[in-house]
């Protein structure tokens, strides 16, 4: 699969587990994790062109997709990542919360999506 097709697949993912969380089905929301999950590792095992692939996404006209897609770069870019999760982190509601945590990890020193 091409790394474009593996953006989309986690693009497209992400999205329909947001939307699952809203309607109130955590086992679909969890199949869809499952999914981005997977197409997020393929990336990632692509290395540095995996990556350079996802930063499409922090352009996202979607929350859910840029905070996503932030949150498993920040080790890789870390300044563009960290603002647009500081920039989500901003508002109420889950994503933002998502972004919050996030950020929370790394400065923790806790953060693990993406070890290198």
């Amino acid at each position: 699969m091409k790394l474009e097709e593996l953006v989309e697949q986690f693009a497209l993912n992400v999205a329909a587990q947001t939307e699952a969380i809203w309607r109130g089905d955590p086992k679909r929301g969890n199949k869809h994790a499952r999914k981005y999950g997977a197409a997020v590792d393929k990336l990632l095992a692509h290395g540095d062109a995996g990556r350079d692939a996802l930063l499409v996404l922090l352009k996202h006209e979607r929350m859910d997709i840029r905070v996503m897609a932030a949150a498993h770069l920040l080790r890789y870019r870390t300044t563009e990542a960290k603002a647009v999760l500081e920039e989500a982190a901003k508002g109420e509601g889950l994503i933002p919360f998502c972004a919050q945590q996030a950020l929370k990890r790394w400065e923790e020193g806790t953060w693990t999506l993406d070890p290198g």
